[in-house]
């Protein structure tokens, strides 16, 4: 005969004890991978800038565009800003972020306060710039650390490949001339969570190259900067010394065309007129683009910034700053009719 194991009060307690932790812990696992995807799912998203930006050094002025390419539905075309007296920037890859909370985006461009000394060096190691042009780029770096850092999720990139691209162009200090320097900002990762797949992302300081002036005897001709580096289509110099039929019709248009053309080709882009280049480009643009959209504008040492063509998008009242010259360029100048 078999008789019953009794339980005893104190026994049943216990077990509901052991039950009720058990329960807890299975919630707070449920919990902690609910919010875990709820966080993937409201991290942070960067809205890419994509494009060219194509240079051209002129007699007594510099002359840009930047062409919109997009590299992705999201894509925001590249934005051009103020970067201090005698530079801008036109900004390349992550210049926007978004938390899918908050409507209002963070634009990179707004809210630029550069600290920094004004100094130049002689003798910059390669992948360096000049101090004022570092600090330029320091700035760009503390914007971007905080918003690189709540991405938590492993990125699918090419470590070379820059996340964000600034193209500063401008003249520099102590009569050296026109310049055009590229910063690239890399980023790396690092897993520190095995479960739930939870990574450190942290981006890298600026790597400078600078693409203006050229070597000493290298021809002086188009610069142009592609974001992404592979991004499709012949460059226009290759138009240019291809003799492109769009190229070659245009130029056959005026004398004065012909002679800018002239200059392109025979690798002395710097001694072509000012006004004959603007008008020149502003009229080739458009021919070769593929009805891509685009902004243009020059930058002279004496008289600053100038619209050519202004972007679509409004642009906002900058607060200025008091320690500003009178002659500091500025982007809300009203573009020539």
């Amino acid at each position: 005969m078999f008789s019953r194991f009794t339980i005893r009060a104190e026994q049943r307690a216990f077990l509901r004890r052991w039950c009720l932790l058990i329960l807890l812990v299975l919630f707070a696992a449920f919990l902690s991978a609910s919010c875990f995807a709820q966080g993937h799912e409201d991290e942070i998203i960067a809205n890419l800038a994509g494009g060219r930006v194509i240079i051209h050094v002129a007699r007594d002025v510099i002359l840009f565009a930047a062409i919109d390419q997009p590299v992705e539905r999201n894509s925001i075309p590249p934005r051009v800003m103020n970067l201090d007296a005698s530079h801008i920037g036109v900004l390349l890859g992550a210049s926007e972020w978004r938390i899918p909370a908050d409507p209002k985006p963070i634009r990179i461009d707004r809210d630029f306060h550069r600290v920094g000394a004004n100094e130049r060096r002689t003798d910059a190691a390669p992948g360096e710039a000049e101090p004022d042009l570092d600090a330029i780029g320091i700035t760009f770096l503390e914007k971007l650390r905080p918003l690189v850092g709540q991405l938590h999720h492993k990125l699918d990139f090419v470590p070379d490949d820059p996340i964000f691209q600034l193209v500063i162009i401008g003249y520099g200090s102590d009569q050296y001339g026109p310049e055009v320097w590229v910063a690239e900002y890399r980023m790396e990762q690092q897993q520190i969570a095995t479960r739930g797949e939870y990574w450190q992302t942290r981006i890298l300081r600026p790597r400078f190259t600078q693409l203006y002036p050229p070597e000493k005897h290298a021809p002086h001709s188009l610069v142009e900067v592609r974001y992404p580096a592979d991004l499709k289509g012949p460059r226009l110099s290759e138009l240019i010394q291809g003799n492109d039929p769009r190229v070659v019709q245009l130029a056959s248009r005026e004398p004065r065309f012909t002679k800018v053309l002239e200059n392109l080709h025979g690798g002395q882009a710097q001694k072509a007129a000012p006004l004959d280049s603007v008008d020149f480009m502003r009229a080739l643009l458009p021919l070769v683009v593929n009805n891509a959209s685009f902004v243009m504008g020059t930058m002279a040492e004496q008289h600053g910034f100038e619209w050519i063509v202004p972007p679509a998008e409004p642009v906002e009242k900058v607060e200025q700053d008091k320690n500003r010259p009178r002659e500091a360029p500025s982007l809300l100048r009203k573009p020539k009719p």
